[in-house]
């Protein structure tokens, strides 16, 4: 993330560019300056994620009321001195950062297998050096910071560029992330979200123009620096000979500095002594050894030009222009411009956030359903959608999933049925009955995947009672009656149509996660009645535990298939947020938030005891109130596998029955609907 080599040349080269600071007195200071002005963060929510996740247990699935009660001590850290913040995170990922996302990924599988092989060994949660965070966290963290009130938006493209673009416009007091970009980007002050105090609220300001001091250089020079040492768009390797060749000729190498930061002070004497100067007189391909990347080259100097910003950089005939992946860079050298130079001009959402607008669709009877779409996008209240509707591609990242344990299919394979009957009803609606003939491109992380193509998957039929209804009766009507459709719809993707009632007869928050088990008990035949009781006994148990109870509860060892099925559940609640979002949310999103219905930790102890034989009544902790609920939650959900021929068993008849092998329910799903790879 961000420039490469440059957090550690600050850490170890440059640490007077790193300044202690204290928000309550920035705020009051922004208030003198600025009276009747809010000072206000913008915070990068992705780089935060793994700082606000405080839990100790983070390998069961997550510890989410422990999470959702760090995220309000945070917000209430800040609104105690007055400072507003407003949380971005990524929307999408833009296509020139495909390669760099996969890379990534692949990371995190190795990293996921070194942890499945630790809780093999030691039956215990690895140390924090090998920590993880738990499937789901980025998008449950969207819906928890709106229930706290918070402004969260999602952004169209990778959210540092829309982040750096709010400081900016709206003169923050500023950003709060972990990425050298914000070095990078001319924008508000950056502040590290790592080293922040949140009892003191004291933290490190990183100032990128003691950077620019300290390498010789102007801020203006920091987007050709960033691109010639290598980011999220220019490969590190593009541009090593030239590297060596700086450093070669360089003749203040330090010799207490690492390389890399030997080849930052290189790279930036080269730019400050040798290409200023030509700059204005050369273009960039005539000073530099850009060949058959220059156009990957601008559009990696370009993407850190904020709306209304200029580069010196860019030197071209007059009137000219580079089209740079939706961005528009004017190469006029009108004498009445300033300096002559491009400047980058981006369209503005209706919030006044500076965001770079996706291709109008060519009919218009699409265009409303896509406006809908796009601002429930961006105020972060649904998930998936927009990226089904813009462009048909979506991702989703690692899961805590056992390579070894062919029993319990991956997620992606368990989910996706779901997802191919919510294109029915997305892509349907664009040419009714001509979704079947599309597929969607599906970059989802499972165990075998190398992740060199995207799986295109098609829409499934799918039946619902009355007739599919209509995106725009859907997303538009708000007649009452349409929202027994919207449920209608819901259920369809499921596949649960024929199970109602008996789902409308459970009570909140219980009703979507009762839905889910019936269709995890019937997509995965290998789940026994063992796991459906440890399930259903962590819900209920659930409602009457407080935070402190859930901090305190001990496990007695940590079993590898507990850790996959308590995230194969959560993806099931992220996969909830989709479908609900698609059929114009018949379900308020507390019904399927994890910190209503799940607890890792807790759902962990009751699959080790259900697991023992623990009777029902020890599983409840001998809480006669939840017996009831408990055998009635059970008859819904077997009632309604055996609605599908599943009859859920005991551990002990299903090992006489299965040889270890991927589950059948799921096995037969494997084949519907895929194309293959892109």
């Amino acid at each position: 993330m961000g420039v490469r080599g440059l957090q550690g040349f600050v850490g170890s080269t440059c640490p007077h560019i790193c300044t202690v600071v204290n928000f309550r007195e920035l705020a009051e200071h922004h208030r003198s300056r600025y009276p009747g002005c809010t000072p206000t963060v913008v915070v990068d929510a992705m780089c935060c994620l793994r700082y606000w996740y405080t839990p100790e247990s983070w390998v069961c699935g997550g510890q989410w009321r422990e999470y959702f009660s760090a995220l309000r001590d945070f917000v209430d850290s800040f609104a105690s001195v007055g400072i507003k913040l407003v949380f971005f995170f990524d929307g999408m990922v833009e296509q020139g950062k495909r390669n760099e996302w996969v890379k990534r990924r692949l990371k995190n599988n190795r990293e996921i297998s070194r942890i499945f092989h630790y809780i093999r060994s030691h039956r215990e949660q690895p140390g924090r050096n090998m920590f993880f965070i738990p499937s789901g966290l980025a998008i449950f963290t969207r819906f928890a910071l709106k229930t706290l009130g918070q402004e969260t938006l999602c952004s169209l493209k990778e959210a540092d560029y829309e982040v750096a673009s709010y400081g900016l416009q709206y003169n923050c007091l500023g950003i709060l992330g972990e990425d050298t970009d914000y070095l990078i980007y001319d924008t508000c002050p950056y502040f590290s979200i790592s080293e922040l105090c949140l009892e003191s609220l004291e933290t490190i300001m990183l100032c990128r123009e003691k950077l620019c001091e300290s390498l010789g250089l102007r801020v203006a020079d920091l987007p050709l620096l960033a691109c010639l040492l290598g980011n999220d768009i220019i490969p590190e390797g593009m541009f090593e000979s030239f590297r060596f060749k700086c450093l070669s000729s360089y003749t203040s190498v330090k010799e207490n500095f690492d390389k890399k930061g030997n080849i930052i002070l290189a790279v930036s004497d080269h730019i400050s002594k040798v290409l200023h100067l030509h700059q204005g007189e050369k273009k960039l391909e005539e000073m530099l050894p850009l060949g058959p990347n220059r156009a990957l080259f601008y559009k990696g100097v370009a993407s850190y030009l904020l709306p209304g910003q200029s580069s010196p950089w860019f030197f071209q005939k007059p009137k000219s222009l580079i089209m740079l992946d939706k961005q528009v860079i004017s190469m006029s050298s009108d004498p009445e411009s300033k300096q002559g130079v491009p400047i980058c001009t981006e369209p503005e959402s209706k919030q006044g956030v500076p965001i770079c607008t996706e291709p109008e669709s060519k009919n218009p009877l699409y265009l409303n359903f896509e406006q809908v779409a796009r601002m429930h996008h961006i105020q972060a209240e649904s998930y998936l959608v927009y990226s089904i509707v813009s462009s048909g591609e979506i991702e989703c990242s690692n899961t805590l999933e056992d390579e070894l344990d062919q029993a319990l299919p991956s997620q992606a394979f368990v989910y996706r049925p779901v997802r191919q009957r919510v294109y029915t009803l997305l892509l349907g609606s664009w040419g009714r009955g001509q979704s079947q003939g599309l597929a969607v491109k599906e970059w989802f992380v499972y165990p075998g995947n190398p992740l060199r193509h995207p799986d295109l998957v098609r829409p499934l039929p799918m039946i619902i009672p009355g007739g599919t209804p209509s995106l725009k009766s859907l997303w538009l009507n708000q007649e009452p009656a349409v929202q027994a459709r919207r449920l209608d719809a819901l259920l369809a993707c499921f596949n649960l149509s024929s199970s109602r009632d008996e789902l409308l007869a459970v009570e909140s928050p219980l009703r979507a996660l009762c839905c889910l088990l019936i269709y995890l008990f019937v997509q995965v035949d290998t789940l026994c009645l063992e796991d459906l009781h440890a399930f259903v006994a962590q819900a209920l148990c659930l409602q009457g535990k407080s935070t402190a109870q859930l901090v305190d509860l001990q496990l007695e060892y940590i079993s590898p298939r507990a850790v996959q099925l308590g995230s194969l559940l959560v993806r099931g609640l992220t996969t909830l947020a989709l479908v609900n979002s698609a059929c114009g949310f018949p379900w308020k999103t507390s019904e399927f938030m994890p910190w209503n219905v799940f607890d890792g930790k807790l759902f962990h102890l009751k699959y080790l005891q259900s697991e023992k034989g623990y009777s029902v009544e020890a599983l409840l902790e001998q809480n006669r109130s939840w017996l009831t609920r408990f055998h009635n939650l059970k008859a819904v959900v077997c009632k309604a596998c055996m609605k599908e021929n599943r009859r859920i068993v005991g551990r002990g008849h299903w090992s006489s029955h299965h040889t270890g092998g991927q589950g059948v329910g799921i096995a037969a799903h494997l084949s519907l609907g895929v194309v293959g790879p892109g």
